[in-house]
């Protein structure tokens, strides 16, 4: 293949496409059309197929299909070694990932098999007509942004913060799909998945959610966060928490958004009883609307929100759902 093409990390996440799949899709799609190239996804695992007909239907050149059990006792060292196979044939210009389960784990380990460089958690992308990427990066908590280029080596892997570009719409004409047979591509030892428990959760997942509705220690306690999860479920919103609650104990950590939880970037971003510290600021800064309840004026998440509620929780929260339950009727 012509080491212009582009090639993109379709990761399947309980049965499904992750939904930052669709975005990785637009960032691919965007660079191909500045340097005239093509765009191939590659997706793994035991039962893929009908989700690779799903990938197909999107603004796609090519589809790989890597079919291989042994995907489910060692996914990151497998998709590792299986994925340094493809590139071996495919020779992309760039690699995609989403900075996500796997791609955060898997694009580094591939950047030092391959000897070449990887860009994590990026927001933007550019690339010239002569095929040399540059990528922007949130640096320093988020407060700095950084415009990072790539040496010689080959591909350019880059990881995009799930959010920073939109989801992929259907194309009319359908990709070509094609299986590839790597089963005597040799995989790493040492580790191996005995087993995995799946945390029972409703509603949307907390990164790719348009609305989250987050908890910090103005909440008093896991009880204050009864008013959060109702609010949450009237705007079918994600469920977000600052590092003291669940150090606290009051949420879990799949809940935490900050820079040592999830970042995340949602269309509203409603932040109750949270002071505003670095830390959090980091991993919902870019969210796009900003509002924040606090009874401290002098909070810092009022620096970055869009609107701001001076108040107690407990009152202003009661009263922010009786609204919203008076507009949808319920």
């Amino acid at each position: 293949m012509s080491d212009n093409n582009i090639l993109l990390f379709a990761e399947e996440l309980d049965g499904k496409l992750n939904g930052s799949t669709l975005e990785l899709i637009t960032a691919a799609r965007q660079l191909a059309d500045m340097a005239g190239a093509t765009v191939t996804a590659v997706i793994m695992g035991d039962q893929v197929q009908p989700l690779a007909e799903e990938l197909a239907q999107y603004s796609l050149n090519r589809v790989l299909v890597v079919a291989d059990h042994r995907l489910a006792t060692n996914p990151v060292g497998a998709v590792t070694a299986l994925l340094a196979s493809v590139v071996a044939a495919e020779k992309p210009n760039v690699l995609l990932f989403a900075q996500d389960r796997l791609g955060r784990e898997v694009a580094p380990r591939l950047a030092a098999k391959l000897g070449c460089g990887v860009a994590t958690d990026c927001v933007g992308l550019d690339l010239d007509a002569a095929g040399n990427l540059t990528a922007t990066r949130a640096t320093y908590g988020g407060n700095v942004l950084a415009t990072v280029s790539f040496g010689q080596a080959r591909p350019q892997i880059v990881t995009v913060r799930p959010r920073a570009f939109p989801r992929a719409s259907k194309a009319p004409a359908g990709a070509a799909v094609s299986v590839v047979d790597l089963g005597s591509v040799p995989l790493p030892g040492g580790t191996e998945t005995l087993g995995s428990v799946v945390e029972a959760a409703t509603g949307p997942r907390l990164e790719e959610a348009d609305i989250v509705v987050s908890g910090g220690r103005g909440m008093g306690g896991p009880d204050g966060f009864r008013m959060i999860e109702e609010l949450a479920g009237l705007l079918g919103a994600a469920v977000g928490a600052s590092r003291a609650v669940v150090d606290a104990g009051w949420m879990p950590y799949a809940n935490q958004v900050g820079q040592t939880g999830k970042t995340v970037s949602p269309k509203l971003y409603i932040a109750c009883g949270i002071s505003g510290a670095i830390q959090h600021l980091a991993g919902m800064k870019s969210s796009r609307v900003v509002v924040a309840i606090n009874k401290n004026p002098d909070a810092p998440i009022f620096k970055v929100a869009d609107f701001g509620i001076v108040g107690d929780v407990n009152e202003v929260l009661p009263e922010m759902i009786r609204q919203v339950r008076t507009m949808l009727g319920k």
